[in-house]
């Protein structure tokens, strides 16, 4: 009993508080803050695309970190990049469109999902600069999964081109993680100089 009285106690401590914090005016601030930093964000280097439920711990988080930390540059992830309150298909689309190469981590559930296909297919449309990677799965492998909707049928020809791009392959359970990271990242630095 007195552990739950604690915990309410701090729980209507901290509603307080953001209460006292977040009047109108403090709101407007923000609101005119997080438009003034967004205009004045420079365009990401490479946009990340993956499917969350298979690599957004594992190979999309160290890619991530690795092009960010070691290599210096501009990666846009959903996870690490988007801030509450954002439109996540506005958000989306303008890094798509603003980044200079697209970086697919094709997985086994990668076809299965409808936010993975638009990424693919707006890095195509967009002409951007792909490095695919194939995370235990073959280029073979990618395909719209028959049972699916025809929603992600439209999506099929993305599929094939990125069927016809060479790209990294990587086994998951015996792959040299850190030889990826080091390729990857070579891999994207020499599609950026390329394309200046």
């Amino acid at each position: 009993m007195e552990m739950q009285r604690s915990i309410l106690a701090k729980a209507k401590h901290a509603c307080a508080k953001l209460s006292s914090v977040y009047n109108k005016g403090s709101m407007i601030k923000l609101s005119e803050r997080q438009v003034i930093s967004t205009k004045n964000q420079p365009p990401f280097d490479v946009f990340i695309s993956y499917r969350g439920t298979d690599t957004r711990r594992t190979i999309a988080g160290l890619l991530y970190d690795h092009l960010s930390h070691v290599g210096q540059l501009r990666p846009f992830l959903d996870y690490k990049s988007l801030s509450p309150g954002d439109n996540i298909m506005d958000k989306i689309s303008a890094a798509v469109k603003t980044c200079r190469v697209g970086l697919p981590v094709f997985s086994p559930r990668y076809c299965e999902s409808y936010y993975c296909l638009y990424e693919l297919a707006l890095m195509y449309r967009t002409s951007k600069c792909i490095v695919p990677i194939f995370c235990d799965m073959k280029p073979s492998q990618l395909r719209v999964p028959s049972d699916r909707s025809s929603t992600l049928q439209c999506f099929a020809w993305a599929l094939d081109e990125a069927k016809e791009t060479v790209g990294l392959s990587f086994d998951s359970t015996n792959g040299d993680w850190s030889e990826l990271l080091t390729n990857a990242s070579d891999a994207v630095r020499k599609m950026l100089e390329g394309s200046e």
